[in-house]
């Protein structure tokens, strides 16, 4: 059987077919596979098929039972255990703590084929499956859980998720680097416990490895220098590992999380970040040092691997909508230094962009080309930021001391490279690529990067723009843009009216789709109604906007959770409860009738009544739409949901389904 065009096996008849009487490495994901670079498990599976190993897919399991996971029989070296692209609790959750309906990475955007908390349910069940085979977890949800973080959905500080789920390793941020290591050194016989040296890798010492000492005299150890008697099998890093307060001091005391939080995003840089210790009473977790980023060679190599480009056969014609979204696009870097205080990217793929070189990325797009159901358009060349291509530090030496959360915020560094000549250069030859009628930037372009450079802009403007160009200023108020690390409005307006320029010019009719951002730290009342007020006069009107949501271990996060800015130590006012939340998000949308009575009430609140009238400069008039007045609330019991941290159940009846049935 011919494997260079194939998927990786999902079967274990796939398995037979290539040949193989077992498999090396059983990848477990949330996610149905789609064979793309865009999705976690087939890139890394990709990866370590290219090193030599027999690598099968276990997607979407049914997490009931461990009968899944033995599929495949027992792995010959590891389980790589992953909730998919996503945190499985913000797929499963709206900002409202409200059942989501759809499930963007399931076939058909089924819902309920993941449990709450995947990372946990799949450990657990491959310990069932197969005792002392060897469980690596990684992806999204266990990378920002790493360490005690704030849980949203559970309104509390939650341990690591290496003490709930147990995984002999943890791989956070891009895998590529410690996963290959850890299968290779598995292959040549290493224990897994002797693995841990590994950079980009975390991992849990019991109570009889690390913690015989409490305390102040743990306190005092841990100023020492690397002869501390505790064995934190950390060999990499060339400092001292940092303590960070322990889960039990940042779960009572929130000073002690504002202190954890400043840490951590002082130790991103995997140029002079140190390995990071938190006790959890008598057991502690290890984190080591950010693995190193990957070269542009590396990077080539890593996309330039056979995928097919699509979903597994199995789904036959069923459609897994966030494949749809990215079908056609070509991710030329990762990683980004913008350092937005509500944004993960800097904690999973790294503050330091890795690009692609340009004769790896024509040849994607011509292998993109060649699909025959290609409609010949590249649907985004891009990645976390559109317009970070190619730029960086452009002093090592400084870059090697370095401990700015952004490059980008509050000013441009100085030392930045910020010439857009090289992205340019690509998005020319991108339009020249034979069957490609059009090459799309639809990833969100840093607008304050992009006014450095009027070619960057005219050239988007007049070649790469469907009619629509997303950007993010996500706020008007000065104050709120400060806790977002974002700058200020007016780089919007200056923006715009250069794009608006450069279409006139083009002969075009083009338009900005801004998004904008509720109920962030910082943000009251009277800001939201300024921001309001601002979309009323520059004649906006959003279609999509968003709630904020504190992810886990963002800085704005612990905004969120103790009011207390981690970078500055002032205190933050924070909008909490579902009314004050609800009531930013109709502000956004002001002009819908559905949020007349929202928008009123929040006027109200806030003493702007002189905005309820039929004037020019009102935001809503005096009289209800009918729309709104003839709108009901739904009855107290339709209203209520069921709490998130009881688990994601959608096949549970409930009493009221049975008496329905």
């Amino acid at each position: 059987m011919k494997t260079d065009d194939a998927p990786l096996p999902m079967t274990p008849s796939e398995v037979a077919a290539r040949g193989w009487d077992s498999v090396d490495v059983v990848f477990v994901t949330g996610d149905a596979y789609v064979d793309h670079p865009s999705f976690a498990m087939a890139l890394l599976g990709r990866v370590l098929e290219s090193e030599g190993f027999r690598v099968a897919i276990l997607s979407q399991p049914d997490w009931r039972s461990c009968d899944a996971w033995r599929t495949f029989g027992r792995p010959r070296l590891c389980f790589a255990v992953s909730a998919g692209n996503m945190d499985s609790m913000l797929n499963h959750y709206t900002a409202a703590r409200k059942v989501r309906n759809d499930d963007a990475y399931s076939p058909d955007g089924e819902p309920g084929r993941r449990p709450d908390r995947a990372t946990l349910a799949y450990c657990q069940r491959v310990r069932e499956a197969y005792r002392g085979v060897p469980v690596v977890a990684g992806g999204v949800e266990a990378s920002l859980r790493r360490l005690a973080h704030y849980d949203y959905w559970s309104d509390k500080v939650r341990r690591s998720i290496l003490l709930d789920a147990k995984p002999d390793l943890l791989v956070y941020g891009m895998g590529e680097r410690p996963l290959i290591e850890i299968v290779k050194r598995l292959a040549t016989g290493e224990p897994i416990r002797q693995l841990r040296d590994i950079r980009g890798t975390a991992y849990r010492l019991g109570a009889s490895e690390g913690r015989g000492e409490k305390g102040e005299e743990r306190e005092e150890k841990s100023e020492k220098s690397e002869k501390s008697e505790k064995p934190l099998a950390v060999s990499q890093p060339p400092h001292s590992p940092l303590v960070l307060p322990s889960y039990e001091e940042v779960s009572t005391d929130k000073s002690a999380f504002v202190a954890m939080t400043r840490m951590i995003h002082e130790e991103t840089n995997p140029y002079n970040a140190r390995a990071l210790v938190q006790y959890h009473d008598r057991e502690a977790v290890v984190v080591n040092p950010p693995a190193w980023p990957l070269t542009q060679e590396e990077m080539d190599r890593v996309y330039g691997l056979p995928f097919t480009r699509r979903p597994h056969p199995s789904y036959a014609r069923r459609r897994v909508p966030a494949f749809e979204v990215v079908k056609d696009s070509i991710q030329i870097a990762r990683g980004c230094f913008g350092g937005c205080s509500f944004c993960s990217i800097t904690l999973h793929q790294g503050r330091v962009v890795q690009s692609r070189g340009e004769e790896s990325i024509l040849a994607e797009i011509g292998r993109v080309a060649g699909q025959p159901d290609f409609s010949g358009t590249i649907s985004d060349l891009g990645g976390p930021t559109a317009n970070v291509y190619r730029m960086n530090c452009s002093r090592p030496e400084e870059r090697e001391k370095c401990r700015r959360s952004s490059c980008l915020w509050p000013e441009i560094c100085p030392r930045l490279t910020t010439d857009h000549g090289p992205l340019i250069q690509l998005l020319k030859a991108a339009r020249r690529c034979p069957g490609v009628k059009r090459a799309l930037v639809a990833s969100g372009i840093r607008m304050d990067l992009a006014l450095r450079s009027p070619a960057f802009i005219r050239h988007v403007a007049r070649h790469h723009t469907g009619g629509l160009l997303k950007v993010a200023p996500e706020h008007s108020d000065p104050e709120v843009l400060r806790r977002m690390h974002k700058p200020p409005i007016e780089q919007f307006e200056d923006f715009g009216r250069e794009f608006r320029r450069q279409s006139a010019e083009a002969g075009k009719r083009q338009f900005l789709v801004p998004y904008f951002i509720s109920g962030h730290p910082g943000c009251d009342l009277s800001a939201m109604i300024s921001l309001a007020l601002y979309i009323k006069r520059r004649r906006l009107k959003p279609d999509k906007v968003q709630d904020f949501i504190p992810a886990p271990m963002d800085i704005a996060t612990c905004m969120y959770y103790t009011g207390i800015d981690p970078l500055s130590g002032e205190e933050v006012y924070v909008p909490r409860g579902a009314r004050q939340r609800r009531l930013q998000r109709a502000l956004l949308q002001y002009f819908k009738p559905e949020n007349y009575a929202d928008v009123r009430a929040a006027l109200e609140e806030a003493g702007r009544p002189d905005l309820i009238g039929d004037g020019s400069g009102c935001l809503i008039p005096s009289r209800p739409p009918k729309v709104s007045a003839a709108r009901k609330p739904p009855p107290r019991r339709e209203r209520k949901q069921e709490k998130p941290t009881a688990g994601y159940r959608p096949h549970r009846k409930t009493a009221k389904r049975r008496k329905k049935e």
